[in-house]
């Protein structure tokens, strides 16, 4: 009885934090949350789907403007404890109890909800003797193996069902529900005929459904959202769909055998706001006046007729497909696929303004096709393209069209990967240095004949030049044979403040990674991993021509792990300057150096820093628990000695004077946990 009260007490504490909310359609937002199953990462894109099917936001007149109204009502809610956040920004979480307490209100008489999400049921509910008052019913994350014949839903809007691949939906089924507004089936087999009479329907959206008989949907003349989601049956496009004036939605992501898009049938859709058509779906786009070996198919140029679009994702397996003078049109969102080599790189980011090239010529392409993307992308993997000069493709072709001047390019781009484009030198040039300001990551790799990476040029007006490269955080540079610098040109407002993770591999002529300018913004550093460097040297050049030596402020914070491996000319890797910095430094492998003499060395003037930051000449690494050296004599200045109290592993591989080595580490035998071994 106590835990009973206790529970009620509970219910009715969060019963008023409801009753707080002041307006109806972020109550009505929350109450949809308790149709998904129960701790369920909720994507906020289907719930906007069946928001705007319900017809929530009536007063907005763009499917953007519901979905960020959608992502306003989940912050408050979330602000209100309400709503959980999740790993990603697309998701979001209801806690059970919020969640019992949504259906305790929802299956009231007022909103008349019925909810049995995800709990494995596979005939339909016989609990419930009548359907008559609900307004939604949430099936989904079911497997339901039965539905009755004709079911008497009068008031009924949302229906949210999950079914058995071999179910074939009762084609009465739909009758009772003349009012039904949005309708989700996942699994199962629908005839659309069956759908003739829900002539109120918004939000249709089948998922891994076998669909039959498309031709129906001219019957749907008020549908804003029409979703086939990965339908394997959907191997043609209906011409009727292009009579559906109010679609504001078309979602065809996943249907990898649609083959057929009918002429015409996209630009039909004037209203059209959002064309989603990628991973794996339509790739038969005809070049106007071409037949395809399947008939005439959609062109790209039909996307010119729509002047309300604003969201696309599709894939262009050729060049050839792209109509001569086509420009892809401005747009809020898109992710555009070109070329064959294409993977699922899309995973690795979560960026909404994504453009990708593979395997393809870049002479054959007419750059001013992507102009109008180049100032909004955010994501651009660039694969295989061959006769790519730099990271615009040609850049002398472009007219900008109202952007301004193409210093207005990447000023929202945040990640970059290019690989396999052997024509490509610099990847960055000078004058677009200032645009960088919000890349956060870029990989670059097996590009044969690259040699800079960013090219920094000198400023025009040097004192109001703004700090360079200040959100990067994730560089990885792999197999440039020809790379002989990252950055070329004066490093003194490049600020490399946010950078945590940096990693070099196969770099053959790359002689030093840092000026000392560039080395003092190093304050996030927490991983440096360097490998078959064959010519560096040092990591830190000792002079840049702008500071005649390493300043005194010069420390790696934040540094966890440093890995550095057969660089055969590595002769030293920081200055013992830098020694008592590294207090959060947990692992420091250096193998396969043959001509290393010092891990860390004195430089010019670090006697005088040594003496006012080391005392008695010992240096506290309090965190070091991996250190792994081979061939090398003395750690640090022959008068250093490294006091290293958390120490487990030591390998000390290959020298013999490693007596010299050992002389000047201060370890504890009693903490290691795993071995100690001189491998000579």
């Amino acid at each position: 009885m106590e835990k009973f009260d206790d529970r009620r007490n509970a219910y009715a504490c969060l019963k008023l934090s409801y009753d707080y909310l002041k307006y109806k359609e972020i109550k009505l937002c929350f109450l949809l949350c308790c149709l998904f199953p129960e701790d369920y990462d909720i994507p906020i894109e289907e719930l906007m789907r069946y928001v705007v099917g319900y017809g929530l936001y009536q007063d907005v007149k763009s499917i953007e403007g519901a979905r960020k109204r959608v992502y306003v009502e989940i912050e408050n809610l979330k602000g209100c404890c309400m709503l959980l956040g999740t790993e990603t920004e697309e998701h979001v979480k209801i806690h059970d109890l919020f969640r019992d307490v949504a259906i305790q209100i929802a299956s009231s008489e007022e909103y008349g909800f019925m909810v049995e999400a995800g709990i494995g049921l596979e005939e339909w509910p016989l609990s419930y003797k009548s359907f008559e008052g609900c307004t939604a019913i949430s099936l989904m994350g079911n497997e339901l193996t039965e539905l009755p014949e004709g079911l008497v839903c009068p008031h009924l809007k949302v229906l949210l069902l999950g079914l058995d691949r071999g179910l074939n939906v009762p084609e009465r089924f739909f009758e009772g529900m003349k009012e039904i507004k949005v309708l989700s089936l996942e699994g199962g087999c629908l005839s659309l005929q069956s759908l003739q009479f829900s002539t109120n329907l918004q939000s249709l959206l089948l998922i891994e459904c076998e669909c039959k008989v498309l031709i129906w949907l001219r019957k749907l003349q008020r549908l804003k959202i029409l979703g086939f989601i990965g339908c394997g049956s959907v191997e043609e496009l209906p011409d009727e769909i292009g009579e559906l004036k109010e679609l504001r939605l078309l979602d065809l992501t996943g249907c990898r055998f649609l083959r057929r898009i009918p002429v015409n049938l996209i630009g039909r859709l004037k209203k059209l706001e959002e064309l989603l058509i990628g991973d794996g779906s339509f790739e038969g786009w005809d070049v106007v006046g071409c037949d395809s070996t399947e008939g005439m198919n959609a062109s790209l140029t039909e996307l010119n007729s729509l002047s309300h679009l604003a969201v696309l994702s599709l894939k262009i397996p050729k060049v050839e497909c792209i109509p001569k003078d086509f420009v892809f049109p401005r747009l809020l969102e898109y992710d555009i696929v070109l070329g064959d080599r294409y993977y699922l790189f899309y995973k690795k980011h979560t960026a909404s303004k994504r453009l990708y090239l593979g395997d393809i010529n870049a002479a054959s392409l007419n750059a001013k096709t992507f102009e109008q993307l180049f100032p909004t992308v955010s994501y651009i993997e660039f694969w295989g393209v061959e006769g790519l000069k730099n990271i615009v493709l040609s850049s002398d072709q472009m007219t900008t069209h109202g952007h301004g001047s193409q210093k207005d390019f990447f000023q929202r781009l945040e990640h970059v990967e290019v690989s396999a484009c052997g024509d490509i030198r610099t990847l960055f040039q000078a004058k677009w240095r200032q645009a960088l300001k919000n890349l956060r990551s870029a990989e670059i790799h097996h590009c044969e004949s690259l040699e800079e990476v960013f090219e920094l040029g000198e400023g025009i007006n040097e004192e109001k030049e703004l700090p360079l490269l200040p959100s990067l955080t994730t560089l990885r540079l792999f197999h440039l044979p020809e790379l002989n610098c990252i950055w070329k040109g004066p490093t003194r407002h490049v600020s490399l403040q946010n950078l945590s993770f940096l990693e070099l591999h196969y770099l053959d002529k790359l002689t030093f990674i840092f000026t000392p300018s560039l080395a003092q913004s190093l304050i996030h550093l927490e991983t440096l991993r360097i490998g078959d460097c064959d010519e560096l040297k040092r990591l830190i050049r000792e002079e840049d021509g702008e500071r005649e030596i390493i300043p005194a402020s010069l420390g790696f914070p934040k540094l966890k792990t440093l890995s550095i491996s057969r660089c055969d000319e590595l002769e030293y890797v920081f200055p013992v300057s830098v020694s008592p910095s590294l207090q959060n430094l947990e692992e420091m492998e250096i193998d396969f150096a043959d001509n290393l003499k010092q891990v860390f060395y004195s430089g010019e003037g670090d006697d005088i820093i040594v003496k006012s930051k080391i005392k008695d000449g010992i240096i506290d690494f309090p965190q070091l628990r991996k250190l792994s050296l081979s061939k090398c004599s003395f750690f640090g200045p022959k008068d250093f000695a490294a006091q290293l109290p958390s120490l487990q592993e030591l390998t000390i591989e290959g020298h013999k004077q490693w007596g010299n080595l050992l002389a000047q580490l201060r370890v504890r035998p009693l903490y290691f946990s795993i071995f100690f071994s001189f491998l000579i």
